[in-house]
């Protein structure tokens, strides 16, 4: 009897974020549902792992892929989310208990985790990390520090390749990667233009995150004309994270021998019947690289990473700006709103504070 008290009063609530069914097209905050748990306090007997308290979740564009069906035949590096069950992705979190040997009760980490207050995670090796710089926002640990910020520089310095006074192009330059990524850029040396999808962004670009240039890709009659206008000489590196038309205007710019990352493509997640590139011809005589970005192949580099971020942080070399909704109840429209641009920076729900 006493055994059973103990555990009934260590029993809390824990709202979670599910999937209520696999989503084709533009998701909706209807597919998605906030519903009430209870998660006893402890990792279950004879379980080695870590339960967590999720304090910041980062919503980022590559869950959208995870909502839908895999297509019969389809190459997937992880598969659908399950229905009923919380959705995953990155976030910030405190460990409440663990039995496993590399961590223990009271540290701060990141890695991946459940949309919901507390995750019980049994394989936390190797997508689980400890923070070492505590004394910056623990936000920034679910973006510039983060996975996020992991990408941008994986993507930019390890498969970019960039030298100085290479001229660099951005798209979707002030999300998450994207600020990043150009302000790096500068750090190198590089000339670098951004585009984004309104004036607000484009200024954000120029005043916050020193872009050469930058424009709003909506008020453009021809992508192709408006990068030739700030490339006259072309592009060197390329960091796309939309892919679609951009990709397509930004392939007739490439100089011989430049570098195309292929880091995102929002513009086509949530199409039945992805656009087709156009202008791939152009690689063969320009003998331009195009090379895709995986953040997890990467892992292995992240204390290096972490320290080389930190350090541009505390500079000031590196600026962050996120957007910041309050509770897990909101976590839903602010996964949707990534994919009308609503957000301004990197996209994060604050969970709990302590």
């Amino acid at each position: 009897m006493a055994g059973g008290g103990q555990e009934a009063a260590s029993a809390v609530g824990n709202r979670k974020v599910v999937l209520k069914s696999y989503v084709t097209g533009y998701p909706v905050v209807e597919d998605m549902e906030v519903v009430a748990d209870s998660v006893e306090l402890r990792v279950p007997a004879g379980v080695t792992g870590v339960l967590v308290k999720n304090l910041y979740l980062s919503c980022d564009p590559w869950m959208r892929g995870r909502m839908s069906k895999p297509q019969e035949g389809a190459a997937v590096s992880v598969p659908p989310f399950a229905i009923g069950e919380a959705l995953v992705n990155y976030g910030v979190c405190k460990v409440v208990e663990s039995t496993h040997p590399g961590f223990k009760a009271g540290e701060l980490v990141w890695g991946m985790s459940g949309w919901e207050e507390y995750t019980l995670l049994t394989q936390p090796e190797p997508l689980l990390f400890k923070i070492t710089h505590p004394e910056l926002p623990l936000s920034h640990y679910s973006g510039v520090l983060g996975m996020t910020g992991l990408t941008a520089y994986s993507g930019f310095v390890e498969v970019g390749r960039p030298k100085k006074g290479d001229a660099v192009f951005v798209s979707a330059a002030s999300g998450a990667v994207g600020q990043i990524v150009g302000q790096l850029a500068k750090i190198s040396g590089c000339y670098v233009v951004g585009s984004a999808g309104s004036d607000e962004k484009v200024a954000l670009l120029k005043t916050k995150f020193g872009y050469d240039d930058a424009f709003n890709y909506k008020s453009e009659a021809s992508l192709a004309a408006a990068l030739k206008r700030r490339f006259p000489d072309g592009i060197d590196l390329f960091y796309d994270n939309v892919g679609g038309a951009t990709l397509d205007a930004a392939l007739l710019q490439m100089r011989h021998g430049g570098r195309v990352v292929v880091c995102g493509m929002i513009s086509q997640y949530n199409l039945e019947e992805p656009e087709g590139v156009r202008n791939l011809r152009v690689i063969i005589p320009m003998a331009v690289r195009l090379e895709g970005v995986n953040v997890m192949d990467y892992f292995h580099t992240y204390a290096r990473f972490e320290e080389e971020m930190a350090g541009y942080i505390k500079e000031g070399k590196v600026k962050v700006v996120e957007d910041v909704v309050e509770g897990i109840d909101k976590a839903p429209q602010a996964l949707i709103g990534l994919f009308s641009g609503k957000n301004v920076g990197k996209q994060l729900v604050v969970v709990a504070t302590d």
